[in-house]
């Protein structure tokens, strides 16, 4: 069998799969902020391909961080990643997580500069520290001895970035400001990014037990990580109905987020039924799918409304 090429293995080190889940966020932040009259579609399209190189920065780190410490192993129930297969090797990923994260600060600041300008320069700064941060997060979640995912904090970050910080910052740099409704999208957002996290730690808990990864999943156990899992997704589902009631328009637009609680319900549903770990893994791309796909709803919902 002949070897891959190098940009077929940078293609699969990136995991072009997870895109969508990384830039639901922005699409949602961007979509509820449609009605404003000076809406940047630069601004939009910018904050697109910050959240996408953060999420290839991530991607990279993952598969170095987990690949150096050996718990992507033979026993790991996921697919195989880059550094595992020996398709790269680890001072070659490496260099493209640095070259990432400087690409990714680089789309930063332009993305912060173009929405701020000079006459704003504590908000230029807060947003700076934020990109950072958002680095920092994504290298270190399985990068060092610290790495924070080895400590059952990736739950929080996640919920940070891909909800807090996705939504209510993509919102934020359209308009200078927050809402109820923006920060309801962002527990929706937040808590359905952590159930697929939870799903993907759920399907690999046995082998992270081993190698003393420590997760959600792995303190909870089989039955209580599944009862989280309905928490996360029931939570989501009731801060989308309560954005959907709040909303000022009020018109049968208004109800198209609400579409997406079916496939919702009935992933829920699958999961109870569900008796081995690795069954979990058909689970995860749905709730991906269906987190961005909220995102288009919203948006669709939004662009009608105009």
């Amino acid at each position: 069998m002949s070897r891959p090429s190098k940009l077929s293995i940078w293609v699969t080190a990136a995991r072009l799969r997870t895109l969508p889940l990384s830039v639901a966020g922005i699409v949602t932040g961007n979509a509820l902020a449609l009605n404003q009259p000076d809406f940047s579609w630069l601004l939009f399209m910018g904050a697109l391909l910050t959240a996408i190189s953060y999420q290839i920065l991530s991607n990279f780190a993952n598969d170095y961080g987990d690949g150096v410490k050996g718990t992507d192993n033979e026993e790991r129930l996921g697919p195989q990643r880059v550094l595992q297969q020996r398709l790269l090797s680890a001072s070659a990923l490496y260099r493209g997580i640095v070259i990432t994260a400087i690409l990714s600060f680089v789309f930063s600041l332009v993305l912060i500069y173009s929405a701020f300008g000079k006459d704003n320069l504590e908000w230029m700064g807060v947003f700076i520290v934020l990109s950072l941060a958002a680095i920092w997060a994504a290298y270190n979640y399985t990068v060092g001895e610290k790495a924070y995912g080895y400590y059952a904090l990736g739950d929080l970050f996640v919920f940070l970035f891909f909800g807090g910080i996705a939504v209510g910052g993509a919102y934020f740099l359209q308009t200078q400001s927050l809402t109820e409704e923006v920060i309801l999208y962002m527990l929706a957002l937040g808590g359905l990014s952590v159930g697929v996290l939870n799903l993907n730690n759920m399907r690999d808990r046995e082998n992270d037990q081993r190698l003393n990864k420590n997760t959600i999943a792995t303190f909870l156990g089989f039955e209580k990580s599944r009862n989280y899992q309905y928490a996360l997704v029931v939570g989501s589902i009731l801060a989308i109905g309560v954005a959907v009631v709040d909303d000022a328009h009020f018109k049968i637009n208004s109800f198209l987020p609400l579409l997406i609680c079916i496939p919702l319900l009935f992933q829920l549903r699958g999961l109870g039924r569900i008796n081995h770990p690795k069954s979990y893994d058909r689970y995860l791309k749905p709730l991906a799918l269906s987190t961005f796909g909220l995102s288009i709803l919203i948006f669709i919902s939004k662009w009608l409304a105009l």
